[in-house]
């Protein structure tokens, strides 16, 4: 059996599904696998045209033209928009997944997250990187890509933190399907003055707050600027905050009585306890990268910008919604209850 459907058998396609019969039975009777048949008839037929043989020879030969020219070359009518996306500190599934939503009638205006991975990383496949600069063209600012490597197994502990450990916390604050559940943590600066600021995330959203430390990582400071970070939430949404187990949250207590949300603290040496938070703060070391920058210098106000981006990006886990979208959904309830 030859790899590529001949003109005759595209011809039998054709008359195959004009008279209705299914992708099943075409391919039994051309001794074809049901998928090869779809793959044929699926251009044509997801707007809701017919299938004609011709279109589909045609098809064959230009995908089988080598050299073929990148999907995201110069001029090419998505690369300006990916481009846009990457400067954003998009990643290459958002934008992929993004420009499929955005686009859904157009496949000229879609492309796969790794075409523009090789677009980044190969030189001959669109040159982005020569565009956007290495600093800006991946959140991880990597010239080649790397081989993953497993984890090691972190140490685990069952020493409870101020009589409120991680096991302590509602059942519900481990089903992200309930709102009102945060993870939070510092973010270190430069060592020169201990600066830092604190990062909050909602574990059903992935809505992230960022919170100023002018004056240190006091713990009397601290809370007093987390408890005025949450002011504008809603009781529903401040059930809880997990925390790791850092003298910064020492006086968690006072942080708790002007909330009214209790907070809980992780196992020793368990990051994955607060997944969300882990992530988030990873995400953050491309704006504030780790050991040169002074958070000290840096205002509230360039902190909501940052903040106000992280939560404007489509996330997969999410079904593509964005945490802004989603704590809309929520404030909206909340508001009308």
């Amino acid at each position: 059996m030859a790899a590529r459907l001949s003109m005759a058998e595209r011809e039998e396609i054709a008359l195959g599904r004009a008279a209705g019969e299914s992708l099943r039975s075409i391919a039994r009777r051309l001794g074809r696998h049901p998928s090869t048949v779809l793959r044929e008839v699926r251009p044509d037929e997801r707007y809701g045209q017919r299938y004609r043989a011709m279109a589909g020879e045609y098809r064959c030969h230009v995908r089988a033209r080598r050299p073929k020219r990148a999907k995201l070359a110069a001029g090419m009518p998505q690369r300006a928009q990916v481009l846009d996306l990457l400067a954003r500190r998009w990643s290459p599934q958002q934008i992929a997944r993004w420009l499929r939503q955005r686009f859904p009638d157009r496949p000229e205006m879609q492309v796969s997250h790794e075409t523009i991975y090789q677009a980044i990383y190969l030189q001959a496949r669109g040159n982005l990187r020569a565009e956007l600069g290495r600093q800006v063209a991946l959140r991880s600012g990597r010239a080649a890509r790397l081989r993953r490597h497993a984890v090691a197994g972190a140490i685990r502990s069952q020493r409870p933190w101020l009589g409120l450990n991680i096991s302590a916390r509602p059942a519900e604050a481990a089903d992200r399907a309930v709102p009102g559940h945060w993870e939070g943590d510092l973010l270190e600066g430069v060592r020169r003055g201990g600066s830092a600021i604190a990062t909050l995330v909602e574990r059903s959203t992935r809505f992230v707050i960022l919170v100023s430390l002018p004056d240190g990582k006091l713990s009397e400071h601290v809370a007093v600027q987390l408890a005025t970070a949450m002011a504008w939430l809603p009781a529903r949404l401040r059930a809880t905050l997990t925390w790791d187990q850092g003298t910064e949250m020492a006086r968690h207590t006072d942080f708790s009585i002007v909330t009214d949300c209790p907070v809980f603290f992780c196992d020793p040496h368990s990051p994955w306890q607060r997944g969300s938070n882990e992530n988030t703060n990873g995400l953050l070391r491309q704006y504030f990268p780790k050991g040169h920058t002074d958070f000290t210098t840096i205002e509230q106000a360039e902190l909501d910008y940052v903040a106000d981006e992280l939560n404007a990006r489509p996330r997969m886990t999410l079904n593509w919604a964005t945490p802004a979208e989603k704590m809309a959904e929520l404030l909206g309830v909340a508001t009308t209850t």
